[in-house]
């Protein structure tokens, strides 16, 4: 190849990177500024609702919580008494433990003095055996169903959650997280707004508790997590829940409710064939079907989110078992984005069609790729003196204060609007995060993503994998 031909490919190769740049910075600006308004006019015009007689109406729906537990022995008592303690009547706690190899049952069973009973239910979504259901002897336990089934992933411990409830509504949480009392009072509302038309799933914002004081299932004081790989996640929710989930569900285009913490209506899950278990990615592959089963069914309806913090989760806290979790995230996202291909471009499908499915497949399956292909080319061109360095060092410059600008950008929603940390130093620690975060945390998330690819396409890894938990108020040694 010649030397003119080198200078022509470097030529457009930077034309071609500088123009995804710039895609992508100004979607996290639209998306920046329409999540702040958005969550501002959310706050206000929820500042007079009267939430109690929300409580008391007859018209809400009933709503069936279904926790998935596997391996959750340290968190599992505290997480049951946090369930059972929300505010909101019509309510079932549905535990489902999916084969765990922990003490995870005996604790429960212990704690909330169950013992196995006669429960009859349609398996109207096929999963593995059923073990035993368990109810509790103490009727101030009453709401509460414990289910015991062999092994089946989280997919199919959800559905038989599902098969087992007979409620409305039915709320997908994970079983180690701690839900705000007024949860569902809050996540319910967008069902009694909206008569002309079906909300089909609501989100809401899960945040993270490392190293913040929890007594008795309850939240009491939250602080910014001591140890830099927990505290980076902060930011990393910050920005993925108070601005990208915020934004895309003002153009009801929302392809993820957190598996964390989700509401559904139960009929149409059903009806859409449930959670699917061959993939690792059911929560975002289910609202993405129920989506689709919507459109086919040519019904008007929404899937609706609720810019406040609702639930607080564990974060793990060191980069081995993050590195699992990223991986599977990326695994997920390739297997939704390529079941449900029929989406991209289709204008059948509206707004995620033409703008929800490309922007997850350009910004977030492909990004890893055109970053390393970046470099790969960057240090070619360098080696043979063919950079525009003024371009390039312009370029990096620009990147990194946007990626500070968009992080700042989420702590300053946060302290605006909710101002959750209390402790002096907090606000410091997250910006000082922040400003590291491009050089500390970035490339991990980008080889992580990469490596998720890699096992994916390669069949090498296909499994959930062993989130072990710290539990609540406890320190590492």
């Amino acid at each position: 190849m010649s030397f003119d031909a080198l200078h022509q490919i470097s030529y457009y190769y930077q034309l071609i990177m500088f123009g995804y740049c710039m895609m992508i910075i100004g979607s996290y600006l639209v998306m920046g500024i329409v999540s702040a308004w958005s969550v501002y006019q959310y706050r206000k015009s929820n500042e007079l609702v009267d939430w109690d007689s929300i409580l008391a109406s007859p018209f809400v729906p009933s709503i069936s919580i279904i926790a998935p537990a596997y391996n959750e022995s340290a968190t599992i008592v505290d997480n049951i008494r946090s369930l059972i303690s929300l505010h909101y009547g019509k309510l079932t706690v549905i535990v489902v433990n999916d084969g765990s190899k922990d003490d995870t049952r005996e604790r429960a069973i212990e704690a909330y003095d169950l013992e196995k009973v006669d429960f009859y239910y349609n398996m109207e979504i096929h999963t593995q055996k059923v073990r035993g259901i368990y109810k509790s002897k103490n009727p101030a336990f009453a709401k509460l169903i414990f289910v015991d089934k062999e092994n089946g992933g989280k997919a199919d411990a959800i559905n038989t959650g599902v098969n087992v409830s007979s409620t409305d509504l039915f709320a997908c949480i994970d079983v180690d997280c701690i839900i705000e009392p007024d949860a569902f009072l809050k996540m319910v509302k967008p069902y009694l707004d909206h008569s002309d038309i079906t909300t089909i799933a609501v989100g809401g914002i899960v945040w993270l508790t490392n190293d913040s004081e929890i007594k008795d299932g309850k939240l009491l004081q939250l602080r910014v997590p001591e140890d830099f790989v927990p505290r980076m996640q902060v930011i990393e929710y910050f920005r993925a829940f108070l601005l990208g989930r915020t934004a895309w569900a003002n153009i009801n285009g929302l392809l993820l409710i957190s598996g964390a913490f989700g509401l559904f209506d139960r009929k149409i899950a059903v009806a859409a064939g449930g959670y699917n278990h061959k993939t690792v990615g059911e929560d975002m592959e289910l609202v993405m079907r129920m989506h689709s089963y919507m459109i086919e069914q040519n019904e008007p309806y929404q899937v609706a989110y609720i810019p406040e913090p609702l639930c607080w989760t564990e974060a793990p806290g060191n980069y081995n078992i993050l590195s699992r979790q990223r991986n599977r995230w990326t695994r997920g996202t390739i297997e939704c984005l390529m079941i449900h291909k029929k989406m991209l471009f289709n204008p059948k499908y509206k707004v995620l069609g033409l703008l929800s499915y490309p922007y997850w497949l350009l910004a977030e399956w492909l990004a890893p790729f055109m970053e390393i292909t970046g470099l790969i080319f960057f240090g070619i061109m360098a080696i043979f003196g063919l950079l525009n360095w003024t371009f390039v060092l312009s370029l990096l410059v620009l990147l990194y204060l946007f990626s500070i600008t968009i992080s700042l950008l989420s702590i300053y929603v946060q302290e605006t609007n909710y101002h959750c940390y209390i402790e002096n130093t907090d606000l410091l620690k997250l910006i000082q995060t922040a400003l590291l975060e491009p050089f500390l945390y970035h490339p991990r998330v980008v080889w992580w993503a990469l490596k998720g690819n890699y096992d994916f396409f390669t069949g090498k890894n296909t499994g959930w994998g062993e989130m072990t938990r710290q539990g609540f108020n406890k320190k590492k040694k």
